[in-house]
């Protein structure tokens, strides 16, 4: 911040680097780096310009990101990491809450199941309930219209954008599915505080994201996952799997290569987006694949990492002939 003080001229301004300039000089902060005048930085979906040693931002409405991956990671819409190994049908998120007659516009079920030798799970497939009377499922990287009504209050479309496809509603909700096991669902600041599921109540507070469906505050992730499960015969998760105790021959592997988020690599994101969860999320998911994918498991939670540097204002290019390549990174 630049303050008048007796170590400048009068007229002049302290820039916090040792240099006394005119208040139009005056440079800007953000996440410990300066920015000169003039110069631009996004925040979320806003563009902010550094003016007069203060930032100037556009007041666009930024969607909320929910992000599910791998075998059982979730980041809730307020940034809360969790992870919660379950084989059935669980609540994503929906609007539909509290009261058992409240009226809500959409619905999203991940249908669960194991996958390796581990017991760890992964989302197998998606399914989207709209409006009165739509319903959509995705699976085995295809989109199915289970059920379409063109009077709904609800509409919506989809496209394919690079390696994902994207579902988009007239009611604020989007979902974004890369046909393989990483879904985001993003939603308009209108439903902030009004939904529910494991990708939490979206209100800027992670502390009660472990809301079940009985409206308890949990601490434990088993527990708040358990409760959102579809049905009363799937079992309840009683413990937390170790995929690297089970297949300790995967370890050393699997941390070789997971090392990469905590290398040089990632340096210009690690002190915006902390690394340890994603890595040792990384290492769990290349230790538990052991059915096949071994590439596909290790690429997706790095990726997950590079989607969060990016959103972070930290473009990473990870990807080489030799580690996860791809004709082109749509993730960054």
């Amino acid at each position: 911040e630049c303050v008048s003080g007796c170590v400048c001229p009068e007229g002049l301004f302290d820039d916090g680097r040792g240099g006394c300039v005119e208040e139009k000089d005056c440079p800007c902060i953000h996440n410990n780096q300066w920015y000169s005048p003039g110069q631009k930085i996004t925040v979320d979906c806003n563009t902010c310009t550094c003016q007069k040693g203060v930032w100037s931002c556009t007041k666009d409405v930024c969607y909320g990101t929910c992000m599910i991956y791998g075998s059982g990671h979730y980041i809730t819409f307020d940034g809360k990491f969790y992870d919660f190994d379950g084989s059935c049908e669980y609540v994503a998120s929906q609007d539909f809450c509290g009261d058992k007659n409240s009226s809500g516009s959409f619905s999203i079920i991940t249908e669960n199941v194991i996958c390796g030798t581990t017991g760890v799970t992964c989302s197998k497939a998606i399914k989207m309930f709209l409006g009165v009377s739509n319903e959509l499922k995705l699976e085995n990287k295809d989109y199915k219209e289970i059920q379409r009504d063109i009077g709904d209050d609800v509409h919506y479309w989809n496209r394919t954008v690079g390696l994902y496809i994207v579902i988009e509603a007239s009611n604020g909700v989007m979902l974004i599915w890369d046909k393989k096991t990483t879904v985001f669902i993003k939603l308009t600041p209108d439903y902030k505080g009004k939904v529910c599921g494991l990708c939490g109540n979206f209100d800027d507070k992670s502390n009660n994201d472990f809301t079940t469906r009985n409206g308890l505050q949990e601490t434990n992730a088993l527990n708040f996952g358990n409760s959102w499960k579809q049905s009363s015969t799937c079992p309840d998760v009683t413990e937390e799997i170790k995929p690297c105790d089970v297949n300790p021959h995967r370890k050393s592997w699997a941390e070789k290569e997971c090392s990469i988020i905590r290398s040089e690599v990632f340096k210009i994101c690690h002190s915006k987006v902390d690394p340890i969860p994603f890595y040792e999320a990384c290492v769990h998911d290349a230790c538990s694949c052991d059915s096949g994918g071994d590439c596909e498991c290790f690429c997706s939670a790095v990726a997950a990492y590079a989607q969060e540097c990016t959103k972070a204002q930290a473009c990473v290019f990870w990807r080489t002939p030799d580690i996860c390549p791809i004709f082109c990174d749509y993730y960054n």
